[in-house]
């Protein structure tokens, strides 16, 4: 009897769903359905401080915004659950106390400071920074003393000192990665939480996944995992790891290159259908080439060896010149309306801008020049506007400040960006009203305009990110972009005027 083909995505959900891990997921999907066999959906949420439920419940909206189906989930159940990682521990946990009894995992003392000097030895000698081993023989005794003083501890997996992990790729034949590169990964964090690593193999092992098909990064990470199979007895899944998606530069796709949230495509007015479909571009042609398919068609056609392995351009223009195609051929005008009419020409819609338009309104002729942005993509203004009499340095330094508080809002709500920028007001011992002037602009192109916070709140993180990116690249090419190391002293007064970024 042949296998069931099962296939998993496993977001983080620690910020806006990306475009990643919706490419990610139409492949394992369709793999899935060409073979007969189930998707399952995991939330990898054992990053404690970062993953929330509103960026849980994101995901799931955006990879059904688009399409994407999966047969197992957090919201829909199966036999394999919970499907939360952070509802599994004691299933991680057993296994890393299997682990450690078997010798193949021990305890690891050493403070972040002990570690932090270490790297730095290790990089002033030119050596490729890894742990040293230091807690690798603790006797007994030791340990249980440093447990009884309540010394904070982790859990580090054993890596062999000689030889090669050798392992299939699906695409790329036999590799082989010399264990003497593998750091003694941490499998266990000091607040008990597994890391990615270990949870990743247990869930995967009684999940029962046949296929793991992620992202190239992971290469060298698999070694790790390969050997955690092995060192629990488990036979390991067979290892497909995609391109990455690429910026125009080939650089990996990153959000100060191109939007990557999937909710920037839906609000901009792309078409899930075509938004899909050009992600199917990216890594697979379809055997008579064709430029325009369905889930349905790319996964009746779906070899996993016909995937391309060079990084796909992820090209914004020819994103637009597809879903162009998708709307004058696939739909008719009667669906057009209805499609925007979803969009934002809807009641509900309507009515939220409305509501901040109509104290400014004498005729109804006023609502569409005052509230055009609320409708468009980016608005239009020149660099002079955005800078006014202020200095474009100092501009530029506003946005950078705002565009990572805006990161750590996990409640978009008008309230709460009302008070993110009255802080930046007081730090920066700035009037408010001085302060948002170029705001005003990023967001709306005008210096009068419907009130800014609910405007962005109204917009939505991805747009109003996006918007702000592009003020600092406007402001980038009148020479006032932030060097490398503009950046770095910059995010040094950032962390002690702010706090920490979240990235």
């Amino acid at each position: 009897m042949t296998p069931t083909v099962r296939t998993r995505i496993a977001p983080s959900p620690t910020g806006a769903p990306h475009v990643g891990t919706a490419y990610m997921a139409l492949f394992n999907l369709a793999f899935a359905r060409k073979h007969g066999g189930q998707m399952v959906l995991r939330i990898e949420d054992t990053d404690r401080q970062r993953s929330s439920p509103q960026s849980e419940q994101a995901i799931l909206d955006a990879l059904q915004w688009l399409g994407i189906e999966w047969d197992e989930g957090p919201d829909c159940g199966g036999n394999h659950g919970p499907y939360r990682q952070s509802e599994r521990l004691e299933f991680h946990q057993a296994e890393v106390n299997r682990l450690v009894n078997q010798g193949d995992a021990y305890l690891c003392f050493c403070t972040t400071e002990r570690l932090e000097q270490v790297r730095k030895e290790q990089m002033a000698n030119k050596e490729t920074p890894r742990y040293d081993g230091h807690c690798l023989n603790l006797s007994t005794e030791e340990i249980e003393k440093k447990k009884e003083q309540g010394d904070p501890y982790v859990v580090r997996m054993k890596v062999p000192t000689e030889g090669e992990c050798v392992f299939t790729d699906e695409l790329r034949g036999e590799v082989r990665i010399d264990w003497k590169q593998i750091d003694h990964q941490v499998i266990q964090k000091s607040d008990g939480y597994p890391t990615y690593h270990l949870a990743n193999v247990v869930d995967d092992h009684r999940m029962e996944i046949s296929h793991v098909i992620r992202g190239e990064e992971w290469i060298s990470s698999t070694p790790k995992h390969v050997l955690l199979y092995q060192q629990l007895g488990w036979d390991a899944p067979s290892f497909a790891h995609l391109p990455l998606l690429r910026n125009p530069d080939k650089s990996k796709l990153s959000k100060r290159k191109n939007p990557t949230g999937i909710f920037y495509y839906r609000d901009a007015g792309f078409l899930p259908e075509a938004m899909l479909n050009y992600l199917g571009m990216m890594g697979y042609t379809l055997p008579d080439q064709r430029e325009i398919f369905s889930l349905d068609e790319l996964s009746e056609s779906f070899e996993i060896k016909r995937m391309s392995l060079g990084g796909p351009i992820f090209d914004l223009a020819k994103l637009k010149w597809l879903n162009g195609r998708y709307l004058r051929e696939k739909l008719d005008s009667d669906e057009v309306v209805n499609r925007l009419v979803d969009w934002k020409a809807n009641k509900e819609k309507f009515a939220q801008v409305l509501e901040l338009a109509l104290p400014r309104l004498e005729t109804f002729s006023d609502f569409f020049p005052l509230a055009h942005h609320m409708f468009e993509e980016c608005p239009i203004y020149s660099t002079e506007d955005l800078i006014g009499k202020q200095e474009a340095q100092f501009v530029t330094r506003l946005l950078k400040i705002a565009e990572w508080e805006l990161e750590k809002i996990k409640d978009w709500k008008r309230d709460a960006l009302a008070e993110l920028f009255q802080h930046m007001a007081k730090v920066e011992e700035m009037k408010l009203k001085d302060l948002l002037r170029p705001f005003f602009f990023a967001i709306s192109g005008s210096a009068v305009s419907l009130p800014l916070f609910d405007s962005v709140a109204l917009l939505g993180p991805d747009l109003s990110r996006v918007r702000l990116r592009n003020a600092l690249h406007k402001l980038s090419e009148t020479g006032a972009s932030l060097s490398k190391k503009g950046l770095k002293s910059l995010e040094k007064e950032y962390r002690s005027a702010y706090g920490n970024r979240i990235d």
